[in-house]
């Protein structure tokens, strides 16, 4: 096997490095698009089982992130993306056994037919090849997308983000501990070894044919970077202006637990909820109770003129607050002249990423659900469950908002194409 490549920080020679890098994963995706399901699945086994036999390496190298994060003024917010515990390892690795139990799509049939001529056609999902996935400050995206390209017999390079660059090498080397145990190459998944961020720009070139595909996983200004200098496709991966709309016949204790969750159970995710909208009619008892609760539990909320009625701690919302994705514990809250007023509140501000709807009324549920143009839209359920291992995929390398190929948890399935198998007897075109 090829020997692991070394960090190259403070050499000239970068080009040179992530070229050797992509050449050794379009190696390693050969060898991965014909390799057994069984061969896959004792790679992944491996994997978890190393990285919970590693908890201390990993949270050891993470305390060394975290505190330089702290130490350069990060946010709270961004230091929760970034920090790893004993729950968060375990969950890498039962994500990992997830994946491994998942129906392996390669191969799969997924129609056939037959011509008047005889022929017998197959339509039938392959990997994609060599996937790039660029993301930031989250760890354990490397472990997620790791598992998820393997499964689905795809190569993957990994760009983490340079908060997270201890944390990413420890979880990196399980991984690697794990296909070298089931005798699947190394460069199956490969971490880009330097913080340098001039790698990025090199892997958004494609590599001269060594990469198929980049999925950003990140903030508003890595997306918009990738989508602009990127020359091969793009998975999107666009920032989270999700919202909560509670409906006048919304039952008001669900439309708190809702509320609460969605903005707070972990406010820095991309599921995380930015804005609450409430119907009018129901503003006398719904508005106050949710606007308190959310002040009560330290989240700051920003309002229009109603809400800042409602509790004389808001704070005055811009136009800017509507289309912004806090990744805090901020929320943007506004009174709308009912489910129409709030669909067309989301199209104008949303980002097309998660949205939902509290309500009893089976009819404004359905005109939400079919309306709202959102990747994910959920009806009395809260939007933190924009999330692949939610959705029964194990993991997701991200969520994908554009509307080609993939779209919502990018899982197993997202990462393969199709091709055409044709069997004839001999036939000819006349």
């Amino acid at each position: 096997m090829t020997a692991p490549l070394k960090a190259v920080d403070g050499t000239p020679d970068l080009p040179a490095l992530m070229t050797e890098l992509a050449a050794g994963a379009r190696r390693a995706a050969r060898a991965l698009a014909i390799a057994p399901t069984e061969q896959k699945n004792a790679a992944l086994a491996a994997m978890a089982a190393a990285i919970r036999a590693s908890v201390p390496a990993i949270l050891a190298a993470n305390a060394e992130d975290v505190a330089e994060a702290k130490a350069s003024g990060a946010t709270t917010a961004f230091v929760d993306r970034l920090a790893l515990n004993e729950a968060r390892v375990a969950a890498m690795a039962d994500g990992i056994d997830v994946v491994r139990g998942i129906t392996d799509p390669v191969g799969k049939v997924t129609e056939k037919w037959q011509r008047p001529n005889g022929m017998t056609i197959e339509r039938v999902r392959v990997p994609l090849g060599v996937v790039a996935v660029i993301f930031e400050s989250r760890p354990n995206v490397l472990a997620d997308a790791g598992a998820l390209c393997l499964k689905s017999g795809n190569a993957v390079i990994l760009r983490g983000g340079s908060d997270s660059f201890r944390s990413c090498r420890a979880i990196h080397a399980c991984l690697v501990q794990g296909l070298n145990e089931a005798g699947l190459p190394a460069e199956a998944i490969t971490l880009v070894p330097t913080r340098d961020r001039d790698a990025v720009g090199l892997l958004l070139t494609g590599l001269h044919g060594g990469v198929d595909v980049i999925v950003p996983r990140g903030g508003k200004s890595l997306v918009a970077r990738v989508e602009a200098e990127a020359r091969v496709p793009v998975f999107a991966h666009l920032e989270g202006v999700n919202h909560v709309y509670v409906d006048k016949a919304a039952k008001p204790d669900m439309a708190k637990t809702i509320v609460l969750n969605a903005k707070m159970r972990r406010p820095g995710v991309c599921g995380a909820a930015e804005t609450l909208l409430v119907d009018r009619s129901a503003a006398d008892t719904q508005l106050k109770p949710l606007v308190t609760m959310l002040l009560d539990a330290g989240c700051e909320v920003r309002g229009d003129a109603e809400v800042q009625r409602a509790d004389a701690r808001v704070k005055p919302a811009t136009d800017e607050d509507w289309a912004t994705e806090y990744e805090d514990a901020i929320i943007a809250a506004k009174v709308v002249n009912g489910v129409d007023d709030a669909i067309a509140h989301i199209e104008k501000y949303g980002s097309h990423h998660t949205d939902a709807v509290v309500t009893e009324d089976d009819s404004v549920a359905r005109k939400f659900l079919s309306e709202v143009d959102s990747a994910i839209v959920l009806h009395n359920a809260s939007t933190q469950f924009a999330d692949g291992g939610e959705f029964g995929f194990g993991a997701e390398i991200g969520i994908a908002t554009g509307k080609f190929h993939a779209r919502g948890p990018v899982g197993v399935d997202q990462l393969t194409s199709f091709k055409y198998r044709v069997h004839g007897t001999g036939q000819t075109r006349p």
